[in-house]
């Protein structure tokens, strides 16, 4: 390693030479990468769900659906409406009244079931099918299009919409969640370094490791937008670290070589691989454990930041240490003395008062993994948006208008006889919650013969492999109701068709939470056991990744109880991603406490006396270090309207500082309390009676 330091020294110009040349193509690859707004894309490709979304759009060319309402226009202005909308590019079909009859018949001729589900004193609401998914990129154009041509007469409901308008405010925000990332974490280690150019230097290299990864996902053909929203911020959080380490590291060897800046960087950049290395392991591991997740926004977040943690290690010993070598007479000039006090008194005050503290453990544990496990989730995504978005108003006057919250769609048989298709409607029309379902032989009557009728409508509902029947629901996307109401559904699908499909949002959404459910257990339990069994080989011990394993959870359990006695919903992303982010991410403060409690251990000083100093010893580097999370996160978490976002940068930021106060508070109790099951139970601890003698 120190060969490697004296190499990084002597090429420090060419670092950085071909570091800025590599921003060239990063800057390319990152504007090249398309990023995808909707969940439900994550869902397992094997789910009945998914493959009928597939078929609806490679065998019946229907893709993206969106029930638009229309106000304040007469019946001819609203089919001139609908053949504008017919004309805008990958709009598939259109239907309204006159798809089924001319308008030469008056509306209110109808059945009054079906006049009341397409009209509403001035209100009237049409189906719109267009020929890609819900969240592609042509979708989100007609959507905008449909809008724009419109002129603000119709409201557009549905997945494509909220995708659509979802871009457009997360483009909104994104710049300034890197702002208030970069400034926030600017101020913190302003007030804990001890020179005033140092934290834009530090920002200069993790600003330069974010762009290789942002760049590099142009690999991964797309990212999600809660990765791309969250990486940044994110990686700037978990990364911060090691820049402080190494400079640090590099302040002490310049006192061990007299002043000799380039061997004691390279002494520096070896140390902060050692150290540096073992810490990214940890936290690398819980971004990979996110990967096992069915749903595979787990493997898309946990890959990127994996990746992202990964560079951000590489940056921190080849192009962080050319950058502190070329700017030293700056860094020399701007030099103060840091803020942060000796934390001697703190941590005899802590280790005096162990058992206080391990009292307030075993109160607070019960009650917090009571909240743990009882905070609800949302899975409705309409629900992490602000209400003035187009898309929320479309689906309020949806709602209030016509009692629609969300709509089922049927792919059945096209060979089903007329008889049993009728049936089939008349039992769907009786389950709870359904306002009316729709399907060909519905329209046009079982006793009007199929081959007399014109293309223009058999195709809108049927062709030569399947017929399709929209069913409008009156329970919200989600809901227990809703959820009920798509299993009775399915029930009376599968009597008339067992291989019939039941499709829509909120289909996928119901097996989005069976998946999610089953990911959490399945992600936590891989985290804990890699982190365990990384710290085992770390620490060579037993017993100590059990100690800090449960340290750490019960700040996690602390963490995401609150939200339970705060009466807070979070998003059902949150949860299983935190968990896991918080293990990896911060038991590093706990690694580096108890490496510290060891090494005093084996040198011959008693329990108190070790821990004591590892105590004091190692607050410092934990304060920078959650406070600088904290401060990368918490200002995003305050200011995305995206409340998926804002939870996540929220939890991150409050986690942080709990574990910071679980490792300095509880840990130190439980390493004085276990201290005999510790040395029996680790390698190289070896704890000798008296203190060695100086």
């Amino acid at each position: 390693m120190v060969k490697f330091g004296k190499g990084v020294v002597k090429c420090r110009i060419l670092i950085l030479i071909l570091g800025v040349l590599l921003l060239i193509p990063s800057l390319f690859g990152m504007l090249s990468t398309r990023i995808n707004y909707d969940m439900l894309t994550y869902l397992p490709e094997d789910m009945d769900t998914v493959k009928g979304q597939n078929i609806l759009l490679d065998d019946f060319g229907k893709g993206a659906f969106s029930m638009v309402v229309v106000e304040g226009l007469e019946t001819k202005e609203v089919a001139d409406l609908k053949e504008k909308i017919q004309q805008v590019n990958h709009v598939e079909s259109v239907i309204w009244y006159d798809s089924l009859m001319d308008l030469s018949v008056p509306m209110e001729l109808l059945p009054e079931k079906y006049y009341d589900a397409f009209n509403n004193g001035d209100a009237t609401v049409m189906a719109v099918f267009f020929d890609t998914s819900t969240s592609a990129d042509e979708t989100m154009e007609a959507i905008t299009q449909i809008r724009q041509t419109t002129e603000g007469q119709c409201f557009v409901s549905g997945m494509s919409a909220m995708v659509t308008d979802l871009k457009a405010l997360c483009e909104q925000e994104e710049p300034i969640y890197v702002g208030l990332a970069v400034l926030f974490a600017t101020i913190a280690m302003m007030l804990f370094l001890d020179s005033w150019i140092l934290p834009f230097i530090f920002l200069a290299s993790i600003g330069m490791a974010i762009l290789y990864n942002l760049g590099s996902n142009f690999m991964l053909g797309e990212i999600s937008y809660v990765t791309k929203a969250l990486a940044a911020v994110l990686q700037l959080a978990v990364t911060m670290d090691y820049s402080i380490f190494l400079w640090h590291s590099y302040s002490e060897e310049k006192c061990n070589f007299n002043g000799d800046k380039k061997e004691a960087m390279a002494q520096a950049i070896a140390h902060t691989i050692t150290s540096v290395v073992g810490s990214s392991i940890t936290t690398i591991a819980g971004f990979i454990a996110l990967c096992f997740m069915s749903f595979t926004l787990g493997w898309d977040l946990g890959i990127v930041m994996a990746k992202g943690v990964l560079l951000g290690v590489i940056c921190c010993v080849t192009v962080l240490p050319s950058l502190i070598l070329v700017l030293d007479r700056p860094i020399e000039k701007t030099m103060h003395r840091s803020l942060l006090p000796k934390m001697d008194g703190l941590s005899r005050f802590i280790t005096k008062r162990a058992w206080v503290f391990l009292a307030i453990f075993l109160v607070i544990v019960g009650p917090a993994l009571y909240g743990y496990s009882n905070t609800k989730m949302y899975y409705d995504f309409s629900e992490s948006l602000p209400q003035d978005l187009d898309y929320m108003i479309a689906n309020t006057k949806l709602k209030d208008r016509f009692d629609i919250s969300t709509t089922h769609m049927i792919l059945a048989d096209a060979k089903m006889e007329a008889k049993d298709a009728q049936a089939m409607i008349k039992e769907i029309d009786q389950v709870d919650g359904v306002s009316y379902a729709l399907g060909f032989n519905s329209v046009v009557g079982s006793a009007v013969p199929e081959e007399i009728l014109p293309s223009s409508i058999t195709d809108l509902l049927k062709n030569d492999k399947y017929q399709l029947f929209l069913i409008n629901s009156q329970y919200s996307v989600a809901s227990d109701e809703v959820n009920g109401q798509i299993t009775q559904i399915n029930n009376i699908l599968k009597k008339y068709d067992p291989n019939g499909m039941l499709i829509g949002e909120a289909s996928c959404t119901k097996d989005l939470i069976q998946v999610t459910n089953h990911d959490f257990n399945v992600v936590n339990i891989i985290s804990i056991i890699s982190i365990f069994i990384i710290i085992a080989l770390v620490l060579r011990s037993i017993s100590l990744p059990v100690i800090l394993v449960a340290v750490i959870e019960f700040a996690v359990f602390i963490n995401l109880g609150i939200p339970f006695y705060t009466n807070v919903s979070l998003p059902f992303v949150a949860p299983i991603c935190i968990s896991t982010i918080q293990l990896g991410a911060t038991v590093d403060y706990a690694i580096l406490m108890t490496t510290r409690y060891k090494r005093e251990r084996f040198q011959g000083h008693d329990k108190k006396e070790a821990v004591s100093i590892a105590l004091s010893t190692s607050i410092s580097s934990i304060l920078v270090s959650a406070l600088g999370f904290f401060a990368a996160t918490f200002g995003v978490g305050l200011y995305s309207n995206i409340d998926m976002i804002s939870s996540m940068c929220n939890l991150m930021a409050r986690g942080a500082i709990i574990s910071m106060l679980s490792v300095m508070f509880i840990l130190p109790a439980m390493l004085l309390l276990f201290d005999p099951v510790i040395g029996k139970t680790t390698l190289g601890f070896r704890p000798k009676k008296q203190k060695v003698s100086q």
